[in-house]
């Protein structure tokens, strides 16, 4: 069996409509996260080895038009958020490994507005190029639309 070093790999086994887990999902946007869809902030910073940094409110965001379930975020004290998946209480952050050793504390974190996220027109551009990217590489497009 395949390891993997996101949080909740080992219990994230809900599936959509093909199938495919939230493993199955960090093996693709493995293949497509990049500097291009990294936060503008942190691209600097974004090497291929650390290919989750500065993807998570896009991931998250994406993640939750194929499953369903809640975007959540951990504050940061900076007033950013971290953001990760709650689907029916399986919870998993498909970008977790951009933190190294910092451990977040996941419990009671508050539901994140995806209007407030995509206000900005750069996260919505970075979200479409992701889904577009996504949809290419599995057998069906993403079906949300933010319209």
């Amino acid at each position: 069996m395949k390891t993997y070093r996101f949080y909740g790999w080992e219990t994230a086994s809900v599936r959509d409509g093909l199938g495919l887990t939230p493993c199955d999902y960090y093996d693709l946007l493995s293949e497509i996260w990049c500097a291009e869809t990294c936060a503008p902030r942190m691209r600097k910073d974004w090497t291929p080895e650390n290919r989750t940094l500065g993807q998570c409110s896009i991931t998250a965001f994406l993640i939750q038009d194929i499953y369903g379930g809640k975007v959540l975020g951990v504050p940061l004290g900076d007033g950013n958020y971290h953001c990760f998946n709650d689907v029916n209480g399986c919870v998993f952050d498909l970008t977790s490994e951009q933190l190294g050793d910092i451990r977040l504390d996941y419990a009671n974190c508050p539901e994140q507005d995806r209007a407030v996220h995509f206000a900005k027109a750069e996260k919505r551009e970075r979200y479409e190029l992701l889904k577009e990217r996504l949809s290419a590489r599995r057998s069906a497009p993403v079906l949300h639309t933010m319209d």
